[in-house]
């Protein structure tokens, strides 16, 4: 059984707390293949992550800690961002921040790929070996890198994820799918207040309509633009958990037992 979590809310939708709830639920694996924080609004989490001589965010940390895994283990590719107050359209186009470092793992081996038109904040350079990190400074260049690196680290967890009998996958942000076809048996799309649920096939074949280059970092499918094609399966409303429920995966699955099996019962149709 595979079950994917989106999240139609840009920022704060609750796929984590979700997806984490469900992967007990499930007794499945959870994965977030990929996942990005900001030096200046996560600034505790990325300290936290320094502080090991890593990069990995909360979310992923959350995952990764119910069945004991590595974080990035179940997350190949982390990218770190800080803002930027002076705009401009940086290396991958955005106005607000700028991209610092990815952090990649193949085969359990961490690598980076650096911003060389930035500078790291000092934290950063002295926490994490980049000693022998690839260096973009253009996007042609990033994407490249993109291409080989990247994709090998996105086909080597998709290949682990495939041999899982039952798993969780987290997509990112309001991203559709996070990685190139997956095809779920079926999808949970969570936001503040509501949950809907989709057929996993049909909801793969609504990401190849709307689809644009995900693995080249520029064009990706929406959530919305994706379920603008479907039919809602399911609908459950998700009430507000408190600060304790959200740290305790158990309670979550408790909390959210209705919702979780409106999503098994798409699953198993």
């Amino acid at each position: 059984m595979r079950l994917l979590v989106a999240g139609g809310a840009r920022v704060d939708a609750g796929k984590t707390t979700f997806a984490a709830g469900l992967a007990v639920a499930t007794g499945a694996p959870a994965y977030k293949p990929r996942a990005g924080n900001d030096y200046w609004f996560d600034h505790d989490d990325v300290r936290h992550a320094l502080a090991e001589g890593r990069l990995y965010g909360k979310d992923v940390r959350t995952l990764a800690a119910l069945d004991d895994a590595r974080p990035e283990g179940r997350n190949p590719v982390h990218r770190l961002w800080t803002p930027a107050p002076d705009g401009g359209t940086g290396l991958l186009g955005r106005t607000d921040r700028a991209f610092c470092c990815d952090r990649l793992t193949l085969d359990g081996d961490d690598e980076f790929v650096v911003n060389g038109t930035v500078d790291l904040p000092a934290p950063v350079t002295e926490a994490l070996s980049l000693a022998d990190a690839t260096v973009v400074e253009t996007l042609d260049e990033f994407n490249d890198v993109m291409r080989e690196r990247h994709r090998a680290a996105f086909d080597a967890v998709a290949a682990r994820i495939a041999n899982e009998d039952d798993v969780v996958v987290e997509s990112y942000a309001d991203i559709a799918r996070p990685l190139d076809g997956f095809e779920p048996d079926a999808v949970a799309v969570v936001e503040p207040g509501r949950l809907r649920v989709y057929d996993g096939d049909r909801y793969a074949r609504a990401c190849e309509v709307a689809s644009g280059s995900a693995h080249e970092g520029r064009l990706e499918e929406r959530v919305e633009n994706v379920v603008e094609y479907l039919d809602v399966r399911e609908r459950r409303h998700l009430h507000p958990l408190d600060a304790e429920t959200r740290s305790d995966p158990d309670a979550i699955a408790a909390a959210y037992a209705d919702a979780y099996a409106a999503v098994l019962g798409v699953a198993g149709d």
